[in-house]
Parts: C-alpha cells; structure tokens; sequence
C-alpha cells in the first residue's frame, strides 16, 4: 500500500516496518497512531494512491480549484501538499492525533492557505454544509478494522464507521461530494456508504496488481 509520492520528493516515505502494529484492530485506535506518528516525525506514508495517480479523478469530481476540501485523517500523507500545489489550496486538514498534525502545520507552514486541525472525524467542530468536497483515503479503513467475519462486522465497527459517514453528510454543502479512496470492495462496503441525501458513483482503478475503488457520493440539491 506504500507508495512514494513523486511530487513530494523531497519528504522521505517511511520505510520502517516497526510502526507497524502486531494486530490490525490497532489501526483503529488512537494511541497506535499517536506512536507512530512520533516515529514518523521526518517522514510520509500514503496509503494506496498518491495524487499522482488520481489527480484525473479529483479533476473530474471537484468543480473547481477553489472548491473547500476537507481531507479526513490527514495523517502525514503527502496528498494535501500536491493538491495545493496543484492549485487547490483551500484545505482543512483534520486528524485526531495532536503529534501528526503539529508535525504538518511545521512541514507546510509555507502553505498558508490551508489549516491543520486536531478534530476526530466521528465528531467534528465544522458547520452544517460548509465542506464542498471531503475526501478519505485510508481513515475509514482504519475504522474497518476487524477481527470478526467482514460479512458481518462487529456492532461497534459499525458504529464508529456511521458515525464518520454521518459527519460527513452532516458537514457537506448541497451538490458537495464525498470520496473515498480505498481497496474495499462494493460488495462488503456499500452498506456503510448508503444514505437518503446522496447518489453513490464507484469507479475502479486498477494498476496490474491491486485493483482500487474511488467512492464518490454526491449530494443531493
């Protein structure tokens, strides 16, 4: 899933197999998150794609480059720094780790246009349709992580995970769209994405090894 970005060259991707954690539920919980961004200090990781592979897609789904995008679990990918660079520079960045997003705002501090905030993403300090475009890729996967059986997932994935979607449809603008970048299939994922006030759109992208979905969820007027 670790890519190095090409248009951050000059950021280092993490390397370092021990931040990764003995059991997969660890990605869902806070305090593995907290650690290893203080790991990662110096460094990047992107999870599945990097700008570079998806920058047709965001073209197609975002009306424009002033467009208000609000990037879910930032983390320390290098994703925010292309999309300003590539003229969307009207980003809020949030994250429920205080380590990683202090480490940004230093990183991008010549960034000025976009804010970093501390803000769990299941319950956020936004207004009502204030976010034209939100973007995920990799905190809702990050959520659904689970030991039990993906047909059925466990009552309290479900719950944080609809807690974040819920978020989302509560802080996007009408016409606004919600798109999720991830390797999870339709079939066990289109139950949490399901909602009365959007369409759901999936497009696929396949690289001749991991095949990818991009989620778009599009805001009823």
């Amino acid at each position: 899933m670790q890519q190095e970005n090409e248009e951050s060259a000059h950021i280092k991707a993490s390397t370092d197999l021990a931040v990764l954690p003995t059991n997969n539920t660890e990605y869902g919980t806070k305090d593995y998150w907290q650690k290893r961004y203080a790991q990662e200090a110096d460094s990047s990781f992107d999870w599945f794609k990097t700008y570079k592979d998806l920058h047709q897609l965001f073209s197609k789904y975002i009306a424009g480059k002033g467009a208000r995008i609000l990037m879910l679990g930032c983390g320390n990918s290098t994703l925010s720094e292309d999309m300003y660079s590539a003229g969307y520079q009207n980003i809020v960045n949030v994250d429920y780790s205080d380590v990683v997003i202090e480490c940004m705002r230093q990183r991008t501090r010549h960034m000025d246009k976009m804010t970093w905030e501390v803000m769990d993403v299941r319950e956020m300090h936004l207004d009502d349709g204030s976010i034209d475009v939100a973007v995920d890729k990799g905190t809702l996967d990050a959520l659904l992580c689970d030991k039990g059986n993906v047909w059925e997932p466990s009552a309290e994935l479900c719950e944080n995970v609809r807690r974040e979607v819920n978020e989302v449809d509560r802080v996007l603008a009408p016409g606004g769209r919600f798109i999720w970048i991830t390797f999870g299939q339709p079939h066990f994922h289109m139950r949490h994405l399901q909602r009365d006030s959007w369409d759901v759109a999936v497009e696929r992208l396949n690289d001749g090894g991991f095949e990818y979905f991009f989620y778009v969820m599009s805001k009823r007027v």
